[in-house]
């Protein structure tokens, strides 16, 4: 009798010891299932919008915290270059980048220079950066120089005015977001109520500044304009993007913010103005269709070009396809003329043409 347990003993352990190579996995899965069960998932915080700067450039510390670029023009003379390279040099500053165009279609000629330069060594101290300004402005009268000097750590302050249309708003705030567009975004004013959301959704104020129909035209229009005027100075703006805000601005609110108005508007070969621009256009035949972005004048859609692009159309194209497209192009090339604004990488000359240095 002992011998039959023994036997069966050993049989049993044997077969509990012989299972196929399938078999433990499935068994060694289903535990692990049953451990999920009994064991809680925890929550996880939602990731934080990546940045591509780092903290450190955010904050002003190391090589971006402490660069400058200095925009120059005027009128082309010999000397010009070594002039400022021998003043940033007296100060210890180190010249990172320099492009320079001289634009011998202007009578007298007119040269034009963007120096990227670090002044973390800067011999009067990163704390007295007015004496640096000084001294340009000292050299800036020997040479009839137009000249402005920005801080990588001085963020300009962008407003985005809009009317019904998203896709230049959304672009723009998540390019920012993304640290993309090295700026802030205070404000977002619109003439309609409807956008109002989408700032929510990136934190911005919105302020819904619409044209009166109870009382003169003329008179709701000024009231319109002082009123989004109030709001850009109380937001400290220095830039103001038309991202499709459909009002045409008075002479008198253009002049006053010349220089720090960009535009976006589509543009077509050719011109199509006024109201379903793509349905008169896929009525021609267009080829190509293209998008410009330029500084804002009184004179419509007539303002210094910062950029522009194309995008072929075929037969095959709907006046809907045409749109799409459109619009595709409208969000790049705006992106970029800001983009190029933000980083002090435009001249305007006194012809009313640009100098960009594209990066």
């Amino acid at each position: 009798m002992q011998l039959m347990r023994s036997q069966q003993c050993q049989r049993h352990c044997n077969s509990s010891s012989s299972r196929t190579p399938a078999a433990a996995p499935r068994a060694a899965a289903a535990s692990a299932r049953s451990r999920q069960r009994q064991t809680p998932v925890p929550r996880v915080a939602a990731p934080q919008a990546p940045q591509l700067l780092s903290s450190l450039e955010e904050n002003g510390v190391g090589a971006a915290g402490t660069t400058g670029v200095l925009l120059v023009q005027c009128p082309d003379a010999k000397g010009v270059v070594a002039a400022l390279a021998q003043l940033l040099f007296g100060f210890n500053c180190n010249i990172l980048q320099s492009d320079q165009f001289s634009d011998e279609t202007i009578a007298p000629s007119r040269f034009f220079q963007r120096i990227h330069f670090d002044f973390k060594d800067i011999s009067v101290g990163t704390g007295n950066l007015a004496v640096l300004e000084t001294a340009v402005a000292d050299l800036a009268k020997r040479y009839q120089m137009d000249w402005k000097i920005s801080y990588r750590t001085q963020r300009k302050r962008m407003a985005l005015l809009v009317s019904k249309m998203d896709h230049c708003l959304f672009d723009l705030l998540i390019r920012q977001r993304s640290g993309e567009l090295h700026c802030d975004i205070p404000v977002v004013i619109s003439n309609h109520p409807d956008l109002g959301h989408v700032a929510g959704m990136f934190g911005v104020d919105f302020e819904h500044l619409g044209v009166r129909r109870d009382i003169d035209k003329v008179a709701a229009k000024q009231q319109q304009e002082a009123a989004i005027q109030r709001v850009l100075e109380e937001a400290n703006v220095d830039l103001i993007v038309l991202a499709r805000y459909m009002q045409i601005f008075s002479e008198e609110f253009c002049e006053k913010n010349w220089g720090r108005t960009i535009n976006i508007h589509h543009s077509f070969l050719p011109a199509f103005e006024g109201a379903k621009p793509y349905h008169r256009a896929h009525e021609r035949g267009v080829k190509i269709i293209g998008a410009t972005a330029h500084y804002a004048t009184s004179e419509l859609d007539a303002g210094p070009i910062i950029e522009q692009d194309i995008t072929r159309i075929t037969h095959r194209d709907s006046v809907q396809d045409m749109v799409r497209k459109g619009r595709d192009l409208e969000r790049l090339v705006l992106a970029r003329a800001v983009r190029w604004h933000v980083n002090d990488r435009v001249l305007v000359t006194p012809t009313g043409r640009t100098v960009v240095w594209q990066d």
